[in-house]
């Protein structure tokens, strides 16, 4: 991997870098977690590493990308956001791959800005702000009606891990679902009451551990977080807010997606907002926090405790920024 860093460091704990051929990013460290933000294409998160071990799939064609090329065969990967809901939204290349603006805002924060997108008449601003001290990295997407008119839109998490791990989800009650989540079988069939062997409920826990016959699963999980193990070692774990009391716009009013293809090298972990009905020039925000620790993979034929798992989140991911 070549990576140049130029320019001098504007705040402690971010400075302007290149990585791979992106030439404008930003990276923010503190000792042990390096964060590097793309505003050249898409305004994502290049990396998310603990003791240097990326949590997030970064696929190697990456390294393809040009300045001011268009080239479609270079993949959109690693730690992507978007917006929703999935199969109603327009196209809207601008925000998915196009350029945005990247600025450093602070010891260890950085935002990253949109171009306009006409056809769903927003712009997107992502925050970024990683702790001093611990893994924790806070991710603030921004809706914003740049319309003359009145929009709704939804935050849509579409972050890839790397693959081969588990998922584990606390599950609320009650839900719309029988077996507490839905699959997706292709041709617009959701099955609301799927069973698959590498899927299983059990203390309270949604656990995948491997690819089902679909990829696609839906929840409707009020939990507000949910964790994934890799096989590196790290427990990857996303906090946010889920409200029952409001509409979620999602086809099954999903809260969370899971997308885990048999045979590829990254899992999509997807946390979904609520619907955001904006009038013109007003906004909506989404916060996402993501939290590394250091978790051994389980051994064949282990069952993890799940309670134990639960209690440990809770408790090392509820410490503030500091």
């Amino acid at each position: 991997m070549c990576l140049f860093v130029f320019g001098p460091q504007a705040a402690s704990g971010a400075e302007r870098l290149r990585f791979l051929n992106y030439p404008n990013c930003i990276l923010l460290t503190n000792p042990q977690v390096r964060v590097v933000l793309c505003p050249d294409a898409g305004g994502r998160v290049l990396e998310y590493a603990w003791k240097g071990t990326n949590a997030l799939h970064l696929d190697p064609a990456e390294a393809r990308w040009q300045p001011g090329k268009a080239d479609r065969e270079v993949p959109v990967s690693a730690g992507r956001f978007d917006i929703g809901p999935e199969q109603i939204i327009p196209q809207r290349m601008e925000l998915w791959s196009g350029v945005w603006t990247g600025e450093i805002t602070g010891a260890s924060s950085a935002r990253l800005t949109s171009p306009k997108n006409a056809a769903t008449g927003v712009q997107l601003v992502r925050e970024f702000k990683l702790a001093s001290r611990n893994s924790q990295l806070i991710c603030r997407q921004i809706i914003r009606n740049i319309s003359d008119r009145t929009v709704e839109w939804c935050h849509w998490s579409r972050t890839f891990g790397e693959g081969g791990g588990i998922v584990w989800l606390p599950l609320t009650s009650p839900s719309r679902f029988p077996n507490s989540y839905v699959m997706y079988e292709g041709r617009g069939t959701i099955n609301f009451r799927p069973s698959d062997p590498n899927i299983c409920v059990r203390d309270g826990f949604l656990e995948v551990t491997g690819a089902p016959a679909f990829p696609k699963l839906g929840l409707d999980s009020y939990a507000g977080w949910f964790a994934y193990q890799e096989r590196s070692g790290l427990l990857f774990v996303k906090r946010f807010r889920a409200d029952p009391d409001r509409v979620y716009n999602e086809v099954a009013g999903l809260t969370i997606s899971i997308w885990y293809p048999n045979n590829q090298p990254m899992v999509e972990l997807e946390p979904i907002g609520p619907r955001e009905r904006l009038q013109p020039g007003k906004s909506a925000s989404f916060v996402e926090e993501w939290w590394l620790l250091e978790n051994a993979f389980p051994r064949a034929g282990e069952t993890v405790d799940l309670r134990s798992l639960q209690r440990r989140v809770e408790k090392e991911t509820r410490r503030p920024v500091k």
